[in-house]
């Protein structure tokens, strides 16, 4: 992909509108692309065959739960009985990172193959003025994807199912898209990484999709098969000690970015969620049990709940984004 500049005042002015240009060439080619047209489709198949599948079920209970239950969220939160495939946000949270990698495994690598790198950092523009730039755009284009996605679904709850959202379900999927967005911006950088440290675009688009099918896809598995080994549990194991293990299972699982995302989207689409903590003990269970029933949060203690989870993705993502700067700077190029 060759990227196009044009010639820059020094100082200031200079140094602010580099990075706006870079990012407005590169949003303009992502735009135009096949790529954008696919995964477009890729990701809103992926929320609205769930919805389709759950909108009779919906449709049923809309009138019972419109004032108490949040009934427009139900939209992102309904698993189709008919089928075995999760509701909407699980299916966005594991295939939406899908557009993070594809818009950035090579965005560094395809100008260092086409030889247009030394003629884009010849021009009076700040070297990181390319990365800052190639990641605002790929991160603009995600932007409009997935906006175009959630307008597509609320616009089905609202023409044909007649679920009108409350002001506190619109600060909820607002909130939620955000989250989305910052979920995949932690792809982005991990394929703007790859972009930097892997010469070959398509060995950066096999390691990006190979980890991201080991996330999505084994990560639980893989989850599991650790908490056996740490704490394993015989068959004739106490409450307690299952009660334990399902603990220990859930701490190493936040390991996992997946895991941070669907607690916290989880939380913030569903009003009823009180807690993000597995309890310990079969005592604790049972408390839990009992204070959550019939409660609902507002959005202000929803956001308390998952706050840390948003203080990890921005620190996953940062650090990402740093390592790719870091090297991206130190690397030589030559013409």
């Amino acid at each position: 992909m060759t990227t196009d500049t044009r010639a820059l005042e020094p100082g200031l002015e200079g140094r602010s509108a580099g990075w706006r240009i870079v990012a407005r060439k590169e949003f303009s080619d992502h735009i135009s692309s096949a790529r954008f047209i696919v995964l477009l489709l890729v990701l809103g198949a992926a929320a609205i065959v769930p919805l389709y599948f759950a909108s009779d079920a919906i449709r049923s209970v809309a009138s019972q739960v419109t004032d108490t239950r949040n009934a427009f969220l139900a939209l992102f939160l309904f698993s189709p009985s008919s089928v075995p495939i999760p509701n909407v946000f699980n299916f966005v949270g594991i295939v939406a990172p899908l557009l993070g990698v594809a818009f950035a495994f090579d965005a560094i690598n395809s100008e260092r193959t086409d030889g247009t790198l030394p003629r884009l950092l010849s021009q009076p523009i700040y070297r990181d003025d390319v990365v800052n730039g190639k990641f605002t755009a790929g991160l603009a284009a995600i932007t409009v994807v997935l906006l175009a996605v959630v307008g597509v679904i609320s616009g089905f709850g609202i023409v044909r199912l007649g679920i009108i959202p409350s002001p506190d379900e619109v600060v909820r999927l607002l909130a939620w898209v955000v989250l989305t967005i910052l979920w995949v911006s932690l792809w982005l950088a991990f394929g703007l990484l790859l972009s930097v440290v892997i010469r070959r675009a398509a060995t950066a688009a096999l390691v990006g999709f190979g980890v991201w099918l080991l996330v999505a896809i084994f990560g639980q598995l893989i989850i599991s098969l650790i908490a056996g080994v740490l704490a394993p549990v015989a068959s004739a194991a106490t409450a307690e000690e299952f009660v334990s293990l399902s603990a220990l299972s859930a701490t190493i699982a936040r390991l996992l970015p997946l895991t941070l995302y669907q607690e916290a989207s989880a939380v913030l689409l569903n009003p009823s969620v009180t807690t993000v903590s597995t309890p310990t003990t079969v005592g604790q269970w049972q408390q839990w049990q009992q204070q959550a029933q019939g409660q609902l949060l507002s959005f202000d203690q929803s956001a308390l709940l998952v706050w840390p989870h948003l203080v990890s993705l921005v620190a996953l993502t940062a650090a990402c984004f740093a390592a790719a700067y870091i090297m991206f700077m130190r690397q030589e190029v030559r013409a």
